[in-house]
């Protein structure tokens, strides 16, 4: 369980919007100009409609401020009268909340029910309770493993009944308007008229409609009001403070949706979708709901702080542990490149990495171009005569990657990422395939998604581009772990080119 993140502080409303913030809490937008061109003003909402109450008083709170303490404390809470089991049920809070944590419990839920929580909640209980049984058995501590067992069965109940009391107070900040986050629908057809209807008759979902974007106004206008198109979304966002964007259905191009929602300035906003055939969407297993309404909630990309620090850290640990096993490999690939080759053991050469930042990748060299407008425009040189046997070894085995890792300490690579493209190829690519720029979004990779499915060489750049997207899309550390041992795969089946 858990409420929608904090409301946004206020922030200074972009070039061409201005909003009339009140001294109070309770701050209420009163009037914006419409979408750029338009060179009138516009009223933020119907004479008739209910302003936006509350939706500031929320500030920095969350739910899980709430939950997540009260979720620790009452799991340990058992060593208040079983003191000689302190370390295990101090064990047990950690296990639970890291449990929890992982399996997203913590992450907004609309629809707030202590029932639908009640089966993922008792399952990770029990598996934190049989983990740290496991550890008294491991000691043959029999009589251990009975007691504390029985014991912790107190924090069961305890655990229960406090999601029963954070459930309704979250609830209750929701139906006082205490807690709602302004939201911008996207899209004005019927459908997110008929949202929007439905979260203004029932506050309990905690979110409250500023209006909708769409290419132009649509049925939605009978309920909220059409603030402007999907280019004026990155403005609305920072001028009215909104931090959560509800995708319903419209008029607009969904193409330009995708490239929209993932904009600096939009994603820090909560992404929750409608489905389009949302009367089939009841049998997916989804909990998440408006009213009969079923919602996805689309997860944001983890590109930056916590995570970002993590994918650091493991890259520094994995290439500086590498470098030190590899290096007798290391050595013997310079070695035979050195034999076959002359001096020059290393090829250097610029790629675009993140945010289209431009650095030296290092590789061992398979061959010797014959100028450097060669090397950084010619496509593909597997079949090239000049690659030597010792080259197509290399090559063939991804062995000439092995310098990369030195990029990756130095912070221009990661392990696993998109792989780095030459600056002539990017501008290219980007102008003939949607969406190809934002791999940019993330560190290039030493190896990645795409090359481990087969996607490398002559291989159609559109798919390349869907699958890196996909993968920063759906970044974890296992999908990391998956892509690497799938890499060691190829590399010893010398599947590469």
């Amino acid at each position: 369980m858990g409420g929608l993140r904090g409301t946004v502080g206020a922030r200074r409303p972009a070039p061409g919007w201005t909003s009339v913030r009140s001294t109070s809490r309770s701050t209420v937008l009163r009037d914006l100009p419409g979408p750029r061109a338009a060179g009138r003003e516009r009223p933020l909402a119907r004479p008739d409609a209910r302003p936006l109450l509350g939706v500031d008083r929320a500030g920095g709170l969350q739910a899980w401020m709430l939950v997540l303490p009260l979720d620790a404390v009452l799991t340990a809470a058992p060593m208040a009268w079983s003191p000689h089991y302190w370390k295990a049920f101090a064990a047990l809070s950690v296990i639970f909340v890291a449990l929890v944590c992982g399996g997203g419990r913590y992450r907004a839920r609309l629809h707030l029910s202590v029932l639908d929580e009640l089966p993922g909640l008792l399952g990770r209980l029990l598996v934190a309770i049989a983990l740290v049984a496991a550890v008294f058995a491991v000691r043959h501590d029999n009589v251990g493993v009975t007691e504390f067992v029985l014991t912790s069965l107190a924090s069961v109940a305890l655990v229960v009944a406090g999601r029963a009391v954070s459930t309704g107070v979250v609830l209750t900040g929701r139906r006082r308007r205490i807690v709602a986050h302004r939201t911008v629908l996207v899209g004005g057809g019927d459908l997110s008229g008929e949202v929007a209807a439905l979260l203004d008759r029932y506050p309990r979902y905690g979110l409250a409609v500023a209006g909708y974007v769409d290419s132009a106004p649509g049925p939605a206008s009978a309920r909220v009001p059409w603030l402007g198109t999907l280019d004026d979304l990155d403005d609305l966002v920072a001028a009215l403070g909104a931090d959560v964007l509800l995708v319903g259905d419209g008029a607009f191009d969904e193409a330009d949706l995708l490239d929209r929602v993932r904009t600096p300035a939009t994603q820090a906003c909560d992404l929750l979708v409608v489905p389009r055939l949302h009367a089939f969407a009841t049998a997916t297993g989804h909990t998440d709901h408006i009213g009969s309404l079923p919602v996805m909630r689309i997860r944001t990309p983890a590109l930056d702080g916590p995570a970002r620090a993590l994918k650091r850290a493991v890259d520094v640990a994995v290439s500086s542990l590498a470098l030190l096993v590899l290096s007798p490999v290391f050595l013997a690939c310079a070695l035979a490149v050195r034999i076959e080759g002359g001096p020059g053991i290393l090829f250097r050469q610029i790629r675009v990495g993140r945010d289209g930042r431009r650095f030296e990748c290092l590789k061992f060299r398979s061959m010797r171009p014959a100028t450097t407008a060669e090397g950084d425009t010619q496509w593909s040189i597997a079949q090239d005569d000049r690659v030597g046997p010792v080259g197509r070894v290399l090559r063939a085995t991804s062995l000439d990657e092995l310098p990369q890792l030195v990029n990756i300490l130095r912070g221009e690579m990661t392990v696993v990422g998109p792989r780095p493209e030459r600056p002539h190829f990017v501008e290219q690519f980007s102008a003939e395939h949607p969406r190809y720029g934002h791999r940019h979004r993330v560190p290039a990779g030493l190896t990645g998604l795409a090359q481990v499915s087969g996607l490398r060489g002559d291989t159609p750049i559109s798919d390349r581009a869907r699958v890196d997207n996909y993968y920063i899309e759906n970044w974890s550390l296992w999908l990391d772990l998956k892509v690497l041992l799938r890499t060691v795969s190829e590399v010893l089946l010398a599947k590469g080119r």
